[in-house]
């Protein structure tokens, strides 16, 4: 498969979670633009539909896994249905993902143990899901988005804030098993992104959020997608390795 820098994804089995909207969306977009051979997973089925119509218009093969990451079966969905139609898995991006607001005091175990399920052990499993393929071929990317409340916390996002702390750490933890075997490992972790998820936080949190950002915006879905693809990608992809990379409008400067 000829690769190219206008398609450096050319050929690659990809798996995009939460693919149905937002970020997810995006990426598949991008993804379809630079080449890439997709499974496309989301639990909203006509939402994913579209989406996945639109990446068929840009070239892309596409095929559909309706599946809730939430349950163990859901969450390695598409990493077999890319084995089982594509042959084999490339690129995995673990995007899907949930996002809940309420103080500490007031968090149920119910929203807590939600929260690290969908946001945090989905990408564990699917991960785990995909290893044995991608080291046997000794090629893989593995694409966690996670965000930047993981690095610096969020009030009235503890749970959330937890989980994708968990993802960074689960990132560079298993970036150090697999790199030799040319599996990258390495995260995303937005700002506040104009997606269906931020829109479900409270207007004070996100016009507070809003003057703190050095940028004075927030970011779009759109903006976050080539991270993706230069993650996946040949040489550009090739020297990162457990790296949180972080479009957050500057409001996490590492």
């Amino acid at each position: 498969m000829i690769r190219t820098l206008a398609q450096p994804l050319a050929g690659r089995r990809t798996v995009i979670t939460g693919a149905a909207s937002g970020i997810g969306a995006a990426i598949a977009r991008a993804c379809s633009e630079a080449g890439a051979r997709l499974v496309l997973c989301d639990r909203n089925g006509e939402a994913l539909s579209g989406v996945a119509e639109h990446c068929r218009t840009l070239g892309a093969e596409v095929h559909e896994c309706v599946a809730d990451v939430g349950t163990r079966a859901g969450a390695q969905a598409g990493v077999d249905l890319c084995i089982e139609r594509l042959g084999g898995i490339d690129i995995l991006v673990n995007n899907a993902g949930m996002l809940t607001q309420a103080r500490c005091v007031d968090l149920t175990q119910e929203m807590w143990d939600d929260m690290l399920r969908v946001d945090l052990t989905s990408v564990f499993i699917a991960s785990q899901r995909a290893l044995p393929f991608m080291l046997e071929q000794q090629w893989g990317r593995i694409i966690n988005v996670a965000s930047q409340l993981g690095i610096k916390g969020g009030a009235e996002l503890t749970h959330y804030a937890a989980a994708k702390a968990g993802v960074i750490g689960f990132t560079k933890s298993l970036a150090l098993e697999v790199s030799k075997d040319n599996v990258l490992v390495n995260a995303i972790a937005p700002g506040p992104i104009t997606t269906r998820l931020v829109e479900g936080l409270s207007q004070d949190w996100k016009a507070a959020k809003a003057k703190e950002l050095p940028l004075g915006r927030f970011g779009l879905a759109e903006e976050v997608a080539p991270i993706a693809v230069l993650l996946a990608s040949e040489p550009g992809g090739n020297l990162f390795v457990g790296q949180t990379l972080g479009p957050n409008s500057g409001d996490v400067m590492p």
